[in-house]
């Protein structure tokens, strides 16, 4: 669905946009596109890095050189520009306008995940139009509006979804690395991407938190659906997060749109609370219990994992936790990266 052809395998090699914020956490989109695609990264952009590479930020890809800023970029040899982070809402920040403006005009094109659609400015597209570059605009959906008729209650595929305590405890991560891993093992399992760092990498999906919320449900059963068209597992990327005053409604969205029938929980262990926002996670047990009887509501869904992001922690008080979690929650407990994710995909089999 949608115009996403080839993801960002269609674009050449790439400058990464992460200015002042690139992180694991602060820069989501860029730290997986290196992570997944580090040979399509030329470099990244942040003057407050400049002279480190992404190995010495994020702890993983390689020597890939963070530079200060445009004109460095260029000297790299990249084919387009991505937008690496996220800004709350979605916004253009001013101080990126004349980034992107400089980057057009060295002719690259342009690759953004942002609210902010890039066609739609006229100064951004009118130096596009002349300087002859294209501009994806990933979160932009090109599905019909309609309504979930509530056909996935009634499917033969088993779909899993990812679920988080919060915003960016890995969910996409989390869906990718089962998907791949199910399919390493020989069962036919398609990840279903429903934002713009899926979509990237994956060279299709929508964007759900652009949909109307009337919609939301819709496009994630559509999607859903289509998975399952080729696959006999669906392991569909989370948004957001049930108890998220600002992005609850996705998650809901999502969640009664795909109808799943096993969800994984995603954490982050050293976060206690929502950032900004005086609302506390409640204990794993509580969230699990929330999760099955919402999800409930309209299909039967159990979670069967915890995926916890111990990205922040070391070795030893990673594995405690672990531990700690899996002997409270009963449920199998694992870091996806840092330990793979064998202990999910057995659960995940044991339900075909």
């Amino acid at each position: 669905m949608g115009d996403a052809a080839h993801g960002i395998d269609g674009f050449g090699r790439l400058a990464i946009l992460a200015e002042g914020d690139f992180g694991v956490l602060t820069s989501k989109t860029a730290a997986c596109v290196i992570r997944y695609a580090p040979e399509r990264v030329a470099c990244v952009i942040d003057s407050t890095k400049a002279g480190a590479s992404v190995e010495d930020v994020l702890g993983f890809g390689g020597r890939i050189p963070v530079v200060a800023g445009i004109e460095e970029a260029l000297a790299c040899g990249p084919d387009a520009l991505l937008i690496g982070i996220a800004p709350r809402g979605g916004a253009l920040p001013d101080e990126w306008r004349e980034i992107l403006l400089e980057a057009i005009a060295g002719g690259l094109n342009v690759i953004s995940g942002l609210h902010h659609v890039l066609a739609e400015d006229e100064e951004i597209s009118r130096a596009a139009g002349a300087a002859g570059v294209r501009i994806w605009d990933v979160r932009v959906p090109k599905v019909p509006r309609a309504v979930a008729s509530g056909s996935l209650r009634r499917k033969t595929g088993k779909v899993i979804l990812t679920v988080g305590s919060d915003c960016r405890t890995g969910k996409m991560t989390v869906a990718f690395e089962v998907a791949r891993d199910l399919g390493r093992r020989g069962v036919a399992a398609e990840f279903v991407p429903t934002g713009q760092t899926g979509i990237m990498l994956a060279g299709w999906g929508e964007a759900v938190d652009r949909v109307p919320g009337d919609f939301m449900s819709a496009v994630t059963e559509a999607l859903t659906t289509e998975a399952l068209e080729r696959a006999d597992v669906a392991v569909v990327e989370g948004q957001g997060a049930l108890i998220h005053p600002a992005y609850s409604a996705v998650a809901l969205g999502i969640m009664h749109g795909c109808c799943p029938d096993a969800m994984i929980l995603c954490h982050q262990p050293t976060r206690t609370g929502i950032p900004g926002y005086d609302v506390a996670i409640p204990p794993l047990g509580d969230l699990i219990e929330m999760h099955e009887k919402v999800a409930g509501l309209v299909h039967p869904s159990r979670v069967i994992a915890v995926a916890v992001n111990t990205f922040d922690m070391d070795g030893d008080d990673a594995e405690r936790e672990a531990a700690r979690i899996e002997e409270s929650t009963g449920l199998p407990v694992t870091d996806v990266i840092r330990w793979g994710c064998g202990r999910i995909v057995r659960v995940v089999e044991d339900l075909l």
